[in-house]
């Protein structure tokens, strides 16, 4: 039967490749770090300074969480082979729960195998048709796909613009309940939400708020407590991941009202219809909140003083560089999906490992090359990506 529609897919294929779009996924040998060995598109394999991970404090490659991930498989063994509610939960998961309100300062936690998890089983559980949801343009995908489950009417409001949103919020009248939805980082775009501004409109207009903070989380804030960081008393729902800062392996939670929470625990679909958290990962997790103030605070600190360099010398290149520069997102604006596409390959020939962000993931006709620094990074290496960069727009 597919042979009827074979040609139809081998068409749209060969759009995507001719408008630039297409996504090679490459093949990584090893550890992640800021030296990788990586295949793509089944060419010899190279080794390339990596500069497009999220791995800000770069402890994806360390030997400190991979034997905290051991012992909670030697303890907790590989997983419980079943969902929570059937077979019940670990110690290492109820642990790691109460180590989240503690580090952030919430009620209460619940965890998922990843923040797109978080995300997708959240608005359905606590929204119904009748409430209203107001998103920003640019919120992650998890955000979108978990808002296009739930019943409540959608209102979406242009990034970061508080007069939109308080437009919005007054079209939606009295709702049973309305929720502001937002990320505490934009993913591609490097740029920190306006929570301050978010809260005062919640409070005016009777409103809950929902912040993603997965890019924020331990790189962002005085403490490393994220975009959030002073502001959790006045915010009803935090996810966030312990696949990027936070560890790098996967893994996700949701924080904040206890009474939210426990209805999550009770009907929220990702949690009842999936296996808990790998205990590896839980693990690996919980030692890095158990010890992010005694051992992992200088990281953000370096990773501060590594994006100010990086940018500075972007700048005196003459590149456009996206985001407000407190993030260490950097996105390298060029707009056109060929040019990104094509500089991104020789990039790569120069033994910079970076991707060039197309559409669907930006919009059309904002492509850009999406720098990710890290703690790990060291000047040398920020350096050779400079020369490169700078070598590849004489190009």
């Amino acid at each position: 039967m597919f042979n009827n529609y074979k040609q139809q897919f081998d068409e749209e294929l060969q759009e995507i490749k001719d408008s630039g779009m297409w996504k090679d996924v490459g093949v990584l040998e090893g550890k992640q770090g800021t030296e990788i060995t990586i295949t793509i598109d089944d060419s010899n394999n190279r080794t390339l300074l990596n500069f497009c991970a999220n791995n800000y404090l770069g402890l994806a490659g360390s030997e400190e969480l991979a034997k905290a991930a051991k012992e909670g498989l030697d303890k907790y063994g590989f997983g419980e082979a079943s969902v929570r509610f059937i077979v019940g939960t670990s110690t290492i998961h109820k642990d790691l729960e109460k180590e989240i309100c503690k580090f952030f300062g919430t009620e209460d936690a619940i965890t998922y195998t990843s923040c797109f998890d978080a995300n997708t089983g959240l608005f359905e559980t606590i929204l119904k048709e009748g409430d209203a949801v107001f998103s920003d343009e640019l919120n992650h995908a998890s955000i979108i796909d978990g808002i296009r489950l739930c019943k409540a009417e959608r209102f979406r409001y242009k990034n970061s613009d508080m007069n939109d949103l308080e437009g919005q919020l007054k079209a939606a009248g009295d709702r049973r309940r309305k929720l502001i939805a937002t990320d505490g980082v934009f993913s591609m775009d490097g740029i920190t939400a306006k929570l301050k501004d978010i809260c005062n409109l919640a409070e005016k207009y009777g409103a809950m708020v929902m912040v993603d903070d997965s890019h924020a989380s331990g790189v962002l804030g005085k403490t490393g407590r994220g975009s959030v960081e002073g502001l959790l008393s006045r915010i009803d729902i935090l996810t966030s991941t312990f696949g990027k800062a936070l560890g790098g392996a996967g893994g996700g939670f949701t924080a904040g009202r206890r009474e939210i929470i426990q209805v999550l625990h009770q009907r929220s679909r990702t949690a009842l219809f999936s296996n808990s958290l790998t205990p590896g990962i839980a693990n690996a997790a919980l030692y890095v909140l158990q010890n992010y103030d005694a051992k992992f605070i200088d990281l953000k600190k370096q990773l501060e003083e590594n994006t100010a360099y990086f940018r500075a010398g972007m700048e005196k290149l003459g590149f456009t560089l996206g985001g407000d520069g407190k993030h260490p997102i950097t996105p390298v604006m060029l707009m056109e999906e060929k040019k990104a596409s094509e500089m991104a390959a020789e990039l790569f020939k120069q033994g910079i490992y970076v991707r060039g962000f197309t559409y669907p993931v930006v919009p059309k006709g904002k492509a850009r090359i999406r720098v990710q620094i890290s703690a790990a990074h060291t000047k040398e290496q920020m350096d050779q990506a400079l020369k490169a960069f700078k070598r590849v727009k004489q190009l």
